[in-house]
């Protein structure tokens, strides 16, 4: 691996906020007469800035309204010159790093995004095996990425943070190997970090499982769903970062504005556990 979290990230068990793009151009959903491609930037500006005076540690950039999505292969080049155009601005205006994730499973995509934005960081859906998705079967790219990768030269500049039994999605066809299984195919394959997830987006995973991931890997956990202010001290135990969506927007719901009062509140339970460990 050619960089840790520590290059990375300023404080110990990281928070990631996401910066939910509104619908890009090209997608189903987008609208250029209320919400043309500069307001969507300005509004992820905007949100970032708040994630950033909540205190979070990091932001993922993700095309989260881009639905019904599409796999990797299929993602048109304007979702990736309207993603690069929006991690770019968010960039210049933060001072936390950024990281991106392209729906769906668009990790070749994410890392070109990256290379040109400068984030340090891409989440990937599927590294490696296969699962079913909304968008049919999705198999793994970490060996195309890996060698993207080396071949853009960002090996000591972007980090593979990727998912093992990823939500929403079946995984029945791997269904004879346990979670711990799974875990490790990702690690030996070249997963630099790995992300556990509940079923769905806002549905935590449990304890158990998060613990289930970390003994038996070692690389980095993080949490990558459904981690809140009241359950971030139990999970955060057992894992060495989170990503948060929803806890951060009103009502708890990710296609709400961002909540710089929910926010703060979640990190000062984080703050209260770093301390206790300091």
């Amino acid at each position: 691996m050619g960089q840790d979290l520590k290059s990375i990230f300023t404080y110990e068990k990281p928070i990631i906020g996401m910066v939910h793009l509104r619908p890009l151009p090209g997608s189903p959903m987008y609208d250029k007469k209320n919400m043309c491609m500069q307001q969507i930037i300005d509004t992820a500006v905007q949100e970032a800035r708040l994630l950033e005076e909540g205190g979070v540690d990091g932001l993922q950039i993700e095309n989260i309204w881009d639905y019904p999505y599409v796999k990797g292969e299929d993602i048109s080049d304007e979702t990736i010159a309207a993603m690069t155009a929006a991690a770019v601005n968010v960039k210049q205006n933060v001072k936390i790093p950024i990281g991106v994730n392209c729906h769906l499973n668009g990790a070749q995509q994410a890392l070109a995004i990256a290379v040109a934005a400068e984030a340090r960081w891409i989440r990937v859906f599927e590294w490696v095996n296969a699962y079913v998705s909304h968008a049919g079967i999705l198999e793994g790219v970490g060996g195309r990425l890996s060698r993207r990768r080396t071949a853009l030269d960002a090996r000591d500049d972007v980090l593979f943070l990727c998912d093992v039994n990823v939500k929403h999605g079946s995984h029945f066809i791997i269904s004879d190997r346990t979670l711990a299984e799974q875990a490790n195919d990702a690690v030996t394959e070249g997963a630099e970090a790995l992300i556990v997830t509940g079923f769905e987006t806002g549905i935590a995973p449990t304890p158990e499982k998060v613990r289930e991931f970390s003994e038996h890997v070692d690389v980095p956990v993080f949490l990558g769903s459904g981690t809140t202010k009241e359950n971030v001290r139990e999970l955060l135990k057992y894992s060495d970062g989170a990503i948060v969506g929803s806890y951060f927007k009103e009502a708890n719901h990710w296609k709400n504005p961002v909540s710089l009062e929910r926010t703060k509140g979640f990190m000062e339970q984080v703050w209260s556990m770093r301390n206790e460990k300091a």
